[in-house]
């Protein structure tokens, strides 16, 4: 019976493992590639998201050309407005969805009424521009020779593949997608079929000793009645001759050891076929893990596009803090202009010019705060597809644990974002809950209504505020727990009029005056219908002589000769300080009062008083 089984095992394992290997022999390729054809020389190629998403799956992505080989990926829209000026070539699918490439060459950009010499110079083809490091792109790779990059691009998102935005891009372009061909039973049949065969084997095995057992040495009774019990068989037991006597069962042993080698055969074929197998031979056993749901903010359905995305705003972030730095290390406000704009940039332009001919032990010496490059805990993008366009961030020093804030702006699809704001953040301060990086926010119109006070009027009320305190008409619209710039303005307020008075109480006067600075404000709604906008404060501080025999004196302000050039006047002196505030406006229907976020304080300028204007007669 035995051999029976060990027959039906051996069916069994021959059917499994053929089987298997004919799932594994007949499941098609693994993968599928298209070819991009390139048929004319263009500085640019532009490969669509719905050519990259036209399989399911991961893309791989292969270009190849002699030299140097560029890739970025970013979003379509983006793509296409850095390409305006440019000719390339784009790759898309036609209705049957066939892969097909088109020239687009630039549109000339012209006036009415201009003349004939400009309008062919408007007609011209721009200067080709390199994109290797735009703040459009989500990410880059460059590789000479060959590159080859594992993408999953979504279908709003493209490929844009150059050389450096002179030579033509390469060529020969290919994409692959895996075709998601499995044997998920492959494996087990395998596995299965040698198991089936170890178990024949056994049984196979069981039955020749059952059968050799049967047909060994019987008893036969003896000639006189007398028996030969406890008589061995020749084959199992045999005495060999010597000098010592020893019984050996050299024949069994040897028996028992070629059995155990037949064994271990199966066994090494079943760790091959396991080991071999890949991930693709086996079935997924168990349910998908359903995600935990959270709390979700959806975007409007008229709002546009978030201007950066979470990891695009850290990587800007970080180069800008690495562009300032080595430009407040080498004092050149030129290299600062390439990410500082606005007031952001006109403080540092002074700092710089103070510090490169004051000691630096002078008192009032402007403070090159760097910007944090690292730990963004804050990303709010304007929802914004056209340009300008600008975004939020606060970081937090790894170092001091202090919070800045600061604003950037893009002008253009060719420009580099610059901060335009940056403040330091009040160790106690809360800001109010906004939307995530990737739902974004829209700016508030100037003369919005739906504020408590509109973004146009928020700098020239909060100077106001300043010079008046709770005499102003709009103290009671902003908070003053937590305002840290109107306590430090009347701090040192009060010390300069007293460091002043000790010496020029009787032949001049001294004054202080805020308005609103000239810079526009920047404003990004909250959840909560208010509005987070940075408006920016000018301080005047005004000496004038009071007696027409007196001078007013710089001598031991060496910061005051430096910018006015002067020593001393008959008329007096104006030095200007620039502030950077930021604040939280709620909208009218949730009421209550403005609070104070952050500021900066640096001054700007110094000059000397004019002339007083001599009366008509």
């Amino acid at each position: 019976m035995r051999f029976v089984w060990a027959v039906v095992a051996f069916v069994l394992a021959t059917v499994m493992i053929g089987a298997g290997i004919a799932q594994r022999t007949m499941q098609g390729p693994r993968t599928e590639t298209s070819t991009i054809e390139v048929p004319v020389d263009v500085p640019y190629v532009l490969v669509d998201g719905e050519v990259l998403n036209q399989h399911d799956g991961a893309q791989t992505f292969r270009a190849q050309r002699e030299g140097a080989i560029y890739a970025a990926y970013a979003r379509t829209t983006d793509l296409e407005a850095w390409l305006a000026r440019s000719d390339y070539l784009h790759v898309t699918l036609d209705a049957d969805g066939e892969i097909v490439s088109e020239a687009v060459s630039p549109e000339p950009v012209a006036t009415d009424g201009e003349s004939e010499e400009n309008a062919d110079a408007a007609e011209a083809p721009p200067a080709p521009t390199s994109p290797a490091g735009s703040d459009l792109w989500l990410d880059e790779f460059q590789q000479d020779d060959v590159l080859v990059t594992s993408l999953q691009l979504p279908e709003d998102a493209s490929l844009l593949i150059a050389a450096d935005g002179t030579e033509p891009a390469p060529s020969d372009l290919s994409l692959t997608w895996p075709t998601g061909a499995k044997t998920p039973w492959s494996g087990p049949l395998i596995v299965g079929g040698i198991i089936m065969l170890v178990v024949g084997l056994v049984l196979y095995g069981l039955g020749l000793r059952r059968l050799r057992r049967s047909r060994g040495p019987r008893r036969k009774g003896l000639p006189g009645g007398q028996g030969s019990a406890g008589q061995e068989s020749e084959d199992d037991l045999s005495i060999e001759a010597g000098d010592k006597g020893v019984i050996t069962a050299g024949e069994k042993k040897g028996r028992l050891t070629q059995r155990r080698a037949i064994l271990a055969l199966p066994a090494i074929f079943a760790m091959v076929a396991v080991t071999g197998c890949s991930a693709d031979a086996w079935p997924e056993f168990g349910s998908t893990p359903t995600p935990t749901p959270t709390e979700t903010v959806i975007a409007p359905e008229d709002q546009q596009q978030p201007a950066v995305t979470q990891t695009q705003a850290e990587r800007i972030v970080a180069e800008i803090a690495d562009t300032v730095a080595e430009a407040d290390q080498a004092l050149d406000p030129d290299l600062a202009a390439e990410r500082l704009t606005g007031p952001a940039l006109a403080a540092r332009e002074t700092a710089y010019r103070l510090r490169d001919a004051v000691d630096a032990d002078t008192p009032g010496l402007p403070v090159l705060k760097a910007i944090p490059a690292a730990n963004v805990e804050i990303v709010l993008p304007e929802a914004r597809d056209a340009w300008p366009r600008t975004f939020l961030a606060v970081i937090e020093d790894p170092d001091t644990k202090a919070a800045t804030m600061l604003t950037a702006v893009q002008a253009d699809p060719w420009s580099e974002y610059k901060v335009t704001y940056i403040a330091d953040l009040g160790g106690d301060t809360q800001l109010p809950d906004v939307a995530p990086s990737y739902v974004g926010a829209n700016s508030v119109p100037p003369d919005s209504p739906f504020l408590v006070l509109p973004p146009d009027q928020l700098a020239t009320a909060y100077a106001d505020v300043i010079d008046k305190g709770a005499d102003s008409e709009y103290a009671e619209l902003f908070a003053e727990d937590g305002d840290l710039l109107r306590a430090f303005v009347q701090a040192n307020r009060t010390q300069q009029q007293e460091l002043f008075n000790e010496t020029g109480e009787e032949t001049g006067v001294m004054e202080f005056s805020t308005a609103a600075g000239s810079q526009d404000p920047v404003s990004f709604t909250t959840v909560d219908s208010g509005a987070i906008i940075a408006v920016t404060i000018q301080e005047s501080e005004t000496v004038t002589s009071t007696n027409d025999e007196a001078v007013i004196k710089l001598t031991d302000n060496p910061i005051g000769q430096e910018l006015t050039g002067k020593e001393e006047s008959p008329r007096g002196f104006e030095t200007n300080y620039l502030d950077q505030v930021f604040f939280f406006v709620p909208g009218q229907v949730q009421g209550g009062a403005i609070q104070f976020l952050g500021y900066s304080s640096d001054i700007l300028s110094a000059s000397e008083l004019d002339a007083p204007e001599e009366d008509e007669e």
